[in-house]
């Protein structure tokens, strides 16, 4: 006798966030974010961002290969016309700001809360290839320097300041500030 129970597949709860909340609603809360100007480079790179991670959870499977297309061509042309490179498979939360473009990498299995702002060189990824998913993840309301280099499996407190050319490799406590190269903690808040 077979058991004729139906298997669910898990669904992520970032997937699950987009699907309560709304890709409209949540490209209106980055919208907002930046100043209500559409037109910034750092709000074209969230909304193809979130229509990327939208786009996994369209069923049937011909609309979801569809779409995909439609996301690899806006993803490219972000990535080339604007150098931000922010995959699908990354978490990024609400109200996150990209200020400038050029030269902004984030790896695809970094975590960045709510509220933070990103500017122009940075780079979330990973040490090597010894870890190739070992991804930072990142608190809320971090505040980012441009051409800081965040790399390897740490946090980043809530509230941390990573100071304009930094390079982190090390965890950051919540309301620190890391300066330098290699970076360390200078104050807390």
């Amino acid at each position: 006798m077979s058991d004729t129970t139906s298997i669910s597949v898990p669904v992520s709860p970032f997937l699950e966030g987009v699907a309560k909340q709304g890709l409209l609603c949540m490209l209106r809360n980055d919208w907002q974010a930046h100043g209500r100007d559409w037109t910034r480079p750092g709000f074209r790179a969230l909304a193809v961002y979130r229509f990327g991670v939208w786009r996994m959870s369209a069923r049937p499977w011909p609309l979801r290969k569809a779409l995909s297309l439609a996301y690899r061509i806006l993803e490219r042309r972000v990535r080339v016309r604007y150098g931000i490179e922010l995959p699908y498979s990354a978490k990024v939360g609400n109200g996150v700001v990209i200020e400038h473009q050029n030269c902004i990498v984030i790896h695809g299995s970094a975590r960045i809360g709510d509220r933070c702002v990103i500017r122009q060189g940075v780079t979330i990824g990973n040490k090597g290839r010894s870890d190739p998913y070992g991804a930072p993840v990142i608190g809320d309301d971090v505040d980012i320097g441009a051409n800081a280099v965040i790399v390897g499996r740490i946090t980043v407190g809530n509230g941390a300041r990573i100071a304009a050319g930094a390079m982190v490799a090390k965890d950051v406590p919540p309301g620190a500030l890391a300066i330098g190269n290699p970076a360390s903690i200078v104050e807390r808040c």
